[in-house]
């Protein structure tokens, strides 16, 4: 697209970027100090339901980084599903008890989880916890059993080389205690199927000098004039994780060399947790009143806890939020109207104030946009005419419940 607003190499549809949805124009009057990226998929199928794709973006490659919150417990859920499978040891799978041993001065060890049926840990309960509320010591146990540098090398060998997934969430540790990650173990009953001890990372990530904001809250609470680093931080490209995404909905879409080494049970697992709403979960069971069903549905919906989410409609997505970064990336269905398309945006909330007192940014700015937004590209495609319909069989699973 052409205009003096936005450079050439943006082709994200001009009527969009224009929209009169308050939300939508309050942001892009300011997209380079919000360091907003978009990338929007249309999909068309052909006659024998084959996807082809076309993409429209929007400040992608600019070279601004947007801390990824959040959104790294998807590649790191699927690549804890694909160990299991590269493991090929007989009674091991997503469902066998997984425990995980101390590491002194970093993490304790796991040997319960109250929030199972069964009150143990396991695979398969940690990704439905990523996925119904954004669990971080979930994410956190599953980056421990793969392990930093398998889990980088693994990606970077995918394709994805600007991804960095250096620590884990929600813990206040250095660079160094998050190369080591505890030694975990798979029992059914008493028989010890698989023992991992602990790890130790020797990867050498690239230098980068990533700053963000003009003034920041550090890990002891205080406030810090000047941007905060996060040079040693996770990083996760809006356009690597949209291509995951691409990547987990349309494996067919993709060279064998490219694809995740997963079975088609496996998708459909994923498919049901990253779709499901957490009042529908019976294992774990989750409070309504705090976790409602747009709670992480931020594009369409914006976390809305008064959103009316339609039968037909379902949202297949991880969202990240923390220290003035917000992001969402989504499969979108709509089986009554044939209606499905791909949304990845990400952006600076809190440009002006202080990073990690960003909570009234998320509800005024962040999430606003993000439903503005999804209501834009949803209104298009009820529009948009297409030679085929879509059939969305293969992803009507979420009342599946015995695939969970």
């Amino acid at each position: 697209m052409q205009t003096h607003h936005y450079p050439a190499t943006d082709n994200f549809p001009e009527a969009l970027l224009k929209s009169r949805k308050a939300a939508v124009a309050k942001v892009f009057r300011d997209a380079a100090a919000h360091r907003l990226q978009l990338i929007y998929t249309r999909i068309d199928r052909d006659k024998q339901q084959g996807p082809h794709f076309t993409d429209f973006h929007f400040g992608i490659g600019r070279g601004w980084y947007c801390y990824p919150a959040s959104t790294v417990k998807l590649p790191t859920a699927v690549l804890a599903l694909e160990k299991l499978n590269d493991l090929q040891i007989p009674g091991l799978n997503r469902h066998t008890p997984m425990f995980t041993r101390a590491l002194p001065g970093v993490n304790p060890g796991v040997l319960h989880d109250y929030s199972a049926a069964g009150k143990l840990p396991s695979i398969s309960h940690y990704i439905k916890k990523i996925f119904l509320i954004s669990d971080n010591d979930a994410y956190n146990r599953l980056y421990e059993f793969l392990g930093q540098e398998p889990l980088n090398r693994r990606l970077w060998e995918l394709g994805y080389t600007g991804t960095e997934i250096r620590h884990r969430v929600g813990l206040p540790l250095h660079a160094a205690a998050n190369m080591h990650t505890n030694g975990v173990y798979f029992r059914s009953g008493r028989q010890l199927l698989y023992e991992q001890p602990e790890q130790a990372s020797t990867l050498q990530f690239p230098l980068r000098r990533d700053l963000a904001g003009l003034q920041h809250i550090d890990h002891r609470g205080r406030l810090e004039k000047g941007p905060m680093d996060f040079s040693h931080r996770n990083r996760l490209p809006l356009n690597e994780l949209h291509q995951m995404m691409r990547q987990l909905f349309f494996p067919e879409a993709v060279t064998n060399l490219s694809q995740f080494r997963l079975t088609e049970e496996d998708y459909n697992f994923l498919y049901c947790c990253m779709s499901q709403y957490p009042g529908e979960s019976t294992d774990p069971v989750y409070d309504e009143g705090q976790y409602h069903p747009a709670y992480a549905k931020l594009l369409l919906f914006g976390g809305q806890k008064t959103a009316c989410i339609p039968d037909h409609i379902r949202i297949f997505n991880k969202p990240g939020w923390a220290y003035g970064f917000l992001t969402d990336t989504a499969y979108i269905a709509d089986y009554a109207n044939h209606v499905e398309f791909m949304l990845s945006a990400s952006l600076l909330v809190n440009k002006d104030g202080p990073l990690g007192d960003d909570q009234e940014a998320f509800e005024s700015i962040g999430k606003p946009f993000l439903k503005a937004l999804g209501e834009l590209i949803y209104e298009e495609e009820l529009q948009r005419k297409k030679k085929y319909q879509p059939n969305l069989d293969r992803f009507r699973i979420h009342q599946r419940t015995q695939i969970l």
